[in-house]
């Protein structure tokens, strides 16, 4: 059984358990992550050492998305939104995100989170979030959302203007191929 599938049944388990009660798809979902993650060394050999920038697709359905994200040394993601819920567990490295508020059409940060190996964030529908790998080596996490992260249309914001953007996951796909790619100058240079 491959780990998607691991996760997914786990998490099918777990609401089952919870049907009589009232209870929230999110919290169930981050109970099995929470799990998963906090065995790190069984998690990076289930998905592997990231060695590049990437999302490693192991699920993805209109109620469910799950991948592994490995971000590049000191990479960055602007301020963006899922318009769905989220919860991200680091299985390896660091993840450090800045929560966004938006008022009066612009946007003013309000709180930070560090999320170190082991470590789970959960992010409701209307989240706006920027993340950033400090490190110097790879970081790699598992995200899980309560929808189809690819076809779902969002927005992200210019990191110096914050002048709000449209975006999807091809535009995410397309901002890690970025770093790829000037990770591999940096090593030439």
């Amino acid at each position: 059984m491959n780990l998607a599938n691991s996760i997914w049944v786990k998490a099918v388990k777990n609401v089952k358990k919870r049907s009589c009660e009232l209870f929230n798809p999110q919290d169930a979902v981050k109970e099995v992550l929470a799990k998963g993650v906090s065995n790190h060394s069984a998690m990076l050999k289930a998905i592997g050492e990231p060695t590049e920038a990437g999302l490693k697709v192991f699920l993805r359905s209109k109620e469910l998305t799950i991948f592994a994200a490995s971000w590049t040394p000191q990479m960055n993601l602007m301020p963006h939104n899922h318009l769905m819920w989220a919860n991200i567990g680091i299985y390896t490295g660091r993840e450090d995100n800045i929560l966004w508020e938006q008022s009066d059409d612009k946007l003013k940060a309000k709180d930070v989170r560090c999320l170190f190996a082991g470590d789970v964030a959960t992010l409701n529908t209307s989240a706006i979030h920027s993340v950033t790998n400090p490190l110097q080596r790879f970081t790699g996490g598992l995200h899980i959302y309560g929808g189809d992260f690819f076809a779902t249309v969002r927005s992200q914001w210019d990191p110096e203007t914050l002048k709000e953007e449209p975006s999807n996951g091809d535009v995410i796909r397309e901002i890690f191929k970025k770093a790829n790619e000037q990770m591999l100058r940096m090593k030439n240079d």
